[in-house]
C-alpha cells in the first residue's frame, strides 16, 4: 500500500494529461479524471506537507479568498438552496491547488499537447460536419457545426488553443521547422474554423489574442505593436466578415441589436444582455458593498425586472446575467468583485515576476483574455471554460523551484 501511495504523484500527473485531452471532448471525461486525481490525493493523505508546499503561492491565497466570499455571503442570502448550488458550481476552483500539487515541469508539454490534440480532433469533426462528410452530432447544425460543445464554450477553447500554438511558433526556439509548419497549419485551420461557427465572445477573444501576441512579440516598441496589431485585426476581421456568412450575420445582428435597443425590443442577444445589466444595476445600487448574498440573484433579479417593467422571456438570464462582473456585484458587491479581481492580479503578478518565458507569456495572456470575455458571459461559472481556466492555471502559476527546494529539505 505504501508503494502505491508513493507512486500517486506520478499517477496523478499522467491523469492530468487525460484531463487535458478529454476536457474539450466531454464534460464527463474531464470530470472523471479530475475526481480520480482528487480521490488519489485523499488516499495519499499528506495534507500538512501539501499545505506548506502551497501556502506562499499568491494564486492559492486568492482562490481561497474568492471561495470564502461565497461561503460568508450565505449568511445573508434568503435562498439558501440556490446559494449552495452557486457555491457548488465554484468549488471546482479547489482543483487549482489539488492539480498544482501534482503537475510536473517535465510534463507541461504533454498537458498542452494533449489539449491541442483534442482540439484538433474537435476541429476536424467540425469541418467534417460543415462539408457534410460527417453526420450531425450533438447540438451541431450545418450553420453552426460544433458537435461536442456549444459555440459559447467552443470558440474560447479554440482561441486558447490558437494562442498556445502561436506561442510555440513565435517564442519557442527549441522546436524544429517541421513542428512549426505543422503548428502554423493548425493555427490557420483553427482560425478559419473559428469563423464558420457562431461564438461571438470567442471571436472577440481571438482578435484580442492576436493583439496580445503582437505586443508580446514587440515588448519594447509599443507604437510598432499597436500599429501592426491594428493592421492584423482589421485585415483578419474584414476578411472573415466578407467570406463568412455566419460571422457577418452575427456581427450585423449585434450592431442591429445595439442600435435598435428599446424597452419594446428585448429579445435579441444584445438586448437580453443590456436589459439584464439594467435590472442588475438596480440591485447593485441598493446593495453596493456586500451584495444580496450567494443565492439571491434570481429572486432579486425578478423583483428588479418587475420594478423596471423590463421582464425577459429568456429564462436563462434569471440565473445568469451573461456577465461575470455583474453577477459577482449583485451577489457579493464590491467585496466580491475585489476578491475575483485579486485572482487575476495574482496571476499577472506571478507571471511578471517569473524568469520563465513560458510563464511570462501565457501567464499574462490567460487572465487578460478571460477578463475580456467575462463581459459577455459568466465564464468562470460555465463549467467547461471554468475548468479550462483552472487546469491551465495549475501548471502555469506553480512555483516549481520553491516546491523542489521544499521537497529536498523534507528528505534531508
Amino acid at each position: 500500500m505504501q508503494k502505491f501511495r508513493n507512486s500517486i504523484d506520478s499517477i496523478n500527473s499522467y491523469l492530468l494529461i487525460l484531463v487535458a485531452f478529454f476536457l474539450p471532448l466531454t464534460v464527463f471525461g474531464g470530470n472523471l479524471f479530475a475526481v480520480l486525481i482528487f480521490l488519489l490525493w485523499i488516499i495519499k493523505a499528506d495534507f500538512k506537507s501539501d499545505f506548506h508546499r502551497l501556502k506562499n503561492n499568491k494564486l492559492i491565497i486568492a482562490v481561497f479568498l474568492y471561495l470564502l466570499v461565497h461561503v460568508i455571503a450565505l449568511l445573508w442570502t434568503a435562498d439558501i438552496e440556490s446559494g449552495l448550488w452557486t457555491l457548488k458550481k465554484q468549488l471546482k476552483f479547489l482543483f487549482i491547488p489539488i492539480f498544482m500539487l501534482f503537475v510536473k515541469r517535465e510534463h507541461v508539454k504533454y498537458y498542452i499537447l494533449a489539449f491541442l490534440a483534442s482540439m484538433s480532433l474537435s476541429e476536424i469533426w467540425s469541418y467534417g460536419i460543415f462539408f457534410q462528410l460527417l453526420p450531425l452530432y450533438g447540438g451541431a447544425t450545418l450553420s453552426d457545426p460544433i458537435p461536442l460543445m456549444s459555440h459559447i464554450t467552443y470558440n474560447p477553447f479554440l482561441a486558447i488553443a490558437i494562442y498556445l500554438l502561436s506561442y510555440y511558433v513565435l517564442f519557442d526556439h527549441s522546436i524544429g521547422k517541421l513542428k512549426k509548419l505543422t503548428y502554423g497549419f493548425f493555427i490557420i485551420t483553427m482560425s478559419i474554423n473559428m469563423f464558420i461557427t457562431g461564438g461571438r465572445a470567442g471571436q472577440v477573444m481571438y482578435f484580442a489574442m492576436l493583439v496580445v501576441l503582437v505586443f508580446q512579440y514587440f515588448p519594447k516598441n509599443i507604437f510598432k505593436a499597436f500599429l501592426i496589431s491594428s493592421i492584423i485585426v482589421t485585415a483578419t476581421s474584414s476578411t472573415f466578415y466578407i467570406n463568412s456568412k455566419i460571422f457577418s450575420d452575427r456581427v450585423d445582428a449585434a450592431v442591429t441589436g445595439l442600435s435598435m435597443y428599446s424597452t419594446n425590443n428585448l429579445s435579441s442577444s444584445i438586448g437580453v444582455r443590456i436589459t439584464a445589466a439594467i435590472n442588475s444595476w438596480t440591485i447593485i445600487k441598493e446593495n453596493p458593498i456586500i451584495g444580496v448574498g450567494t443565492g439571491d440573484y434570481k429572486n432579486e433579479f425578478i423583483k428588479a425586472s418587475i420594478k423596471n417593467n423590463l421582464k425577459l422571456e429568456d429564462k436563462l438570464v434569471i440565473h445568469n446575467p451573461h456577465n461575470m462582473y455583474v453577477l459577482i456585484l449583485v451577489q457579493f458587491g464590491l467585496l466580491g468583485l475585489a476578491a475575483m479581481l485579486y485572482l487575476f492580479y495574482a496571476q499577472i503578478k506571478i507571471a511578471i515576476n517569473s524568469n520563465e518565458e513560458f510563464v511570462k507569456k501565457i501567464g499574462i495572456a490567460l487572465p487578460l483574455l478571460y477578463l475580456l470575455i467575462m463581459l459577455s458571459d459568466s465564464y468562470l461559472m460555465v463549467h467547461m471554460t471554468g475548468l479550462l481556466f483552472i487546469f491551465i492555471s495549475s501548471f502555469v502559476y506553480k512555483d516549481y523551484e520553491a516546491d523542489k527546494q521544499y521537497r529536498l529539505k523534507k528528505t534531508e
